[in-house]
């Protein structure tokens, strides 16, 4: 174990990064942790945009030195926090994407039913805390919001919070979309607190704009980019088909940790419960973008027609097509595209649905619910929410969601 604690790590977005408690040191050095190093922050982004390679871990640390900066400077503010609170905070965002699986977000529906990556995140705290004998606790109140100091848990996660100030900076800068650079050291520098709430002072609403309207551009530009959302697609196809072979009775290959999952289907109520002396958690815990590649990879030679095609079609980039629709996806021209791969004698009819499919793309990068805004104080005091207190329209125009269909096949 490292004697000295206090590092400095080399961050591609931020140049030098202090590491300046010893107990977030150990953490980032917990096994939990590390596992972030091996599931990529944006999926399968790195298909379009090549340099989109970076991971969780990346995420997370960069996320803790912007919250590191943002309590030195509300706390310079006269915003009364203690060293625990500061750590707590730091801890909190630190550990935020604990629970994220392969790929991140888009298998989160494939190994659990309705459990959020955010309770595994919890739980995976909770794992932690035992391991330290409960120092990090505090760290956990404050991301279940149950920390006395609101304004802490708003810093975590909020519509303006440090896991989107990092991702829009470091996302915009491996994929090469200068559309989502944003001013996060200036909008750091210009927040402040009322009535135990985070706010930006006024000088820095222009800076906030730029930050939603980056977020918009983002997800149109790489976080839903059309390749993204096909191979996305196709990755949830493979592992549902995978599911059906051994659960049909069948064996395919699978690391110990994938194969749990492949061959379980695991409830809240099952979160803790001994399977041959490991829980869900623990195979869980070891399950990341490697195991599934590594599947796919062996996958491609199955003899099952639906898996071994798709895992094909993945490993090569030989994806499906897209069309994408500004309202609902219209059933006739749903069924034609049906129709005509199956006349191409793409796939047997019985596999239709894994060859033709359809879906549905959101897009809504400022939610305006009662705690959910972002709150501007002006000179003379007054707080106000970004969209009214904004001089362009198109700020209120974000608040709208985007709602568009979409249609894969196979070709």
């Amino acid at each position: 174990m490292s004697t000295n604690k206090l590092k400095v790590i080399n961050d591609p977005v931020y140049g030098l990064i202090n590491i300046e408690n010893e107990l977030v040191f150990d953490v980032i050095e917990h096994r939990l942790f590390q596992r972030l190093r091996r599931i990529k922050q944006l999926g399968f982004s790195y298909l379009v945009y090549p340099g989109a390679m970076h991971t969780r871990f990346q995420h997370s640390l960069g996320a803790a030195f912007l919250m590191q900066n943002a309590l030195k400077v509300i706390s310079d503010k006269g915003c009364p926090l203690t060293s625990q609170d500061k750590e707590a905070a730091l801890l909190a965002i630190l550990l935020h994407d604990l629970g994220h699986g392969p790929f991140s977000h888009t298998l989160e529906n494939s190994f659990f039913d309705n459990i959020s990556h955010e309770e595994i995140s919890a739980e995976f705290m909770k794992i932690i805390n035992n391991d330290f004998n409960g120092a990090i606790q505090h760290g956990i109140s404050v991301f279940t919001n149950e920390h006395h100091k609101k304004i802490l848990h708003k810093l975590v996660s909020s519509q303006l919070d440090m896991d989107r100030l990092d991702y829009l900076n470091r996302d915009s800068f491996f994929t090469g979309v200068s559309e989502g650079v944003i001013g996060s050291e200036r909008i750091i520098k210009m927040l402040n607190f009322v009535d135990n709430e985070p706010v930006v002072e006024a000088k820095g609403i222009y800076s906030v704009e730029k930050f939603l309207i980056a977020r918009r551009l983002m997800y149109w530009q790489v976080y839903l980019h059309k390749t993204v959302v096909v191979a996305e697609e196709i990755l949830k196809l493979i592992i549902k088909r995978a599911k059906e072979i051994i659960r049909d009775g069948k064996d395919i290959f699978a690391p110990p940790s994938l194969k749990f999952f492949l061959k379980n289907s695991i409830s809240k109520e099952d979160l803790h419960k001994d399977f041959e002396g490991k829980t869900p958690l623990d195979f869980f815990a070891q399950l990341d973008d490697s195991d599934i590649i590594s599947s796919i990879k062996v996958w491609q030679f199955s003899d099952d027609f639906v898996l071994s095609n798709l895992c094909n079609r993945l490993i090569n980039r030989k994806l499906f097509k897209i069309e994408i629709f500004p309202n609902e996806c219209p059933d006739d021209k749903f069924m034609e595209i049906r129709k005509n791969v199956l006349q191409k004698q793409i796939c047997p009819k019985q596999y239709i649905d894994y060859f033709v499919i359809r879906g549905t793309l959101y897009n809504k990068a400022y939610s305006r619910g009662k705690d959910e805004t972002i709150k501007i104080v002006m000179k003379d005091g007054l707080v106000k929410d970004i969209a009214s207190a904004s001089d362009i329209s198109n700020v209120s125009a974000l608040s709208k969601t985007v709602k568009k269909s979409f249609i894969c096949y196979a070709i």
